[in-house]
């Protein structure tokens, strides 16, 4: 399915000037954007599906960048921040606007 201008849009702004989209991830998988030093790796899930929530952690996991920000409409933001608790992994969710964020840490056991 093609992806919405929003999601296009949304995607280009968090990889920034310098920084790329659609980065190769192993398996076949794409990473939705990556900043220029690779330090920042966004993922933008429009669906508030989990399975689609847990695909998307799992994609930021496989990126291997210390920042991992999750970018969900603000409806779904608690889904998300929930799914990403359950991956014991940390990150930011934030909205698809940028104007609310959560940080979500990791627990350690």
């Amino acid at each position: 399915m093609a992806e919405t201008r929003a999601h296009r849009r949304t995607k280009t702004r968090a990889a920034g000037p310098g920084g790329r989209t659609e980065v190769p991830l192993p398996r076949g998988q794409r990473l939705d954007a990556l900043t220029k030093g690779g330090r920042r790796a966004t993922e933008v899930e429009r669906s508030g599906s989990a399975a689609g929530l847990q695909a998307a952690v799992k994609r930021l996991q496989k990126s291997g960048a210390p920042q991992k920000v999750l970018q969900v409409p603000q409806q779904h933001m608690d889904t998300a921040t929930r799914i990403l608790r359950q991956a014991n992994m940390s990150g930011t969710v934030k909205n698809m606007s940028g104007t609310k964020r959560r940080s979500v840490r990791r627990k350690i056991r």
